[in-house]
């Protein structure tokens, strides 16, 4: 089956999760093992964030292992991204790399650019995986920053995506960048994101619209939806949806 656009967040809160999982040893990993084998046929990639397995310690790191193991082996070729937003000196970051890329063997990532090259660049070294920078997010408090004007009258955001689409150019193709459905400016941006990864987050619960993606869905482009998948009566029939809207969204350009 052709793998569509739709990446589904593994986000999950014990407080939400169906009581039957909750007799589990571990809740977290059973949850999503069900979620992964109602939407598998429909996923490009899950992206769990790294906070909701961190906050219940060694079980939920367990839980988050055991997660990406299970999706690589039902199909290796669905990428999994954990979403952990790193962002710091580069001493520091060599080691989240090898977390993530080594140790939990994810394929792809997300990072904060705020500290700039340097703690962005020890993740370069791993050439066979995903790195999406954020550019413009889907959080309402994002204008607190990334749309203060710079010096050459440029937002900040677009600073950052510039400075993402010449990295991508000068070390390889997987640098990308996250930038939410929420934001009218995505309409803008399709031409100048043109072959560049990217993370779109915002639709679904946060009210993100499909139809705004039109024209900027590609190989490299993967539509993340989470609560409204997961947290629904039926995973499978909403993940579908999911996937038909944007195959459909696809095949009107």
């Amino acid at each position: 089956m052709n793998k569509g656009f739709l990446c589904i967040g593994l986000d999950p809160d014990i407080k939400r999760i169906p009581d039957r999982f909750l007799k589990d040893i571990n809740p977290l990993w059973e949850f999503n093992k069900y979620i992964i084998d109602e939407t598998i046929e429909y996923a490009k990639a899950y992206k769990p964030n790294i906070a909701f397995y961190e906050a219940y310690g060694s079980n939920g790191l367990e839980a988050l292992k055991k997660t990406i193991e299970y999706v690589k082996k039902i199909d290796k070729n669905i990428t999994v991204i954990l979403d952990a937003k790193r962002g710091d000196i580069g001493n520091t970051a060599s080691f989240y790399a090898v977390s993530i890329f080594e140790d939990f063997k994810a394929d792809g990532t997300t990072l904060s650019p705020y500290m700039g090259f340097d703690s962005i660049e020890p993740f370069l070294k791993y050439k066979d995986k995903y790195i999406f920078i954020l550019g413009l997010t889907s959080n309402p408090s994002n204008k607190d920053f990334q749309f203060i004007r710079t010096e050459d009258g440029k937002f900040l955001y677009e600073k950052v995506i510039d400075k993402v689409i010449e990295w991508n150019k000068k070390y390889y193709n997987g640098i990308g960048l996250v930038i939410g459905a929420t934001n009218k400016e995505i309409s803008e941006l399709k031409n100048k994101l043109k072959g560049i990864p990217l993370l779109i987050p915002g639709i679904g619960t946060q009210k993100g619209e499909i139809d705004i993606l039109k024209g900027i869905l590609s190989d490299n482009v993967f539509i993340n939806v989470a609560r409204d998948i997961i947290y629904s009566n039926s995973p499978k029939t909403k993940a579908k949806f999911y996937f038909d809207e944007l195959n459909r969204l696809n095949n009107l350009i």
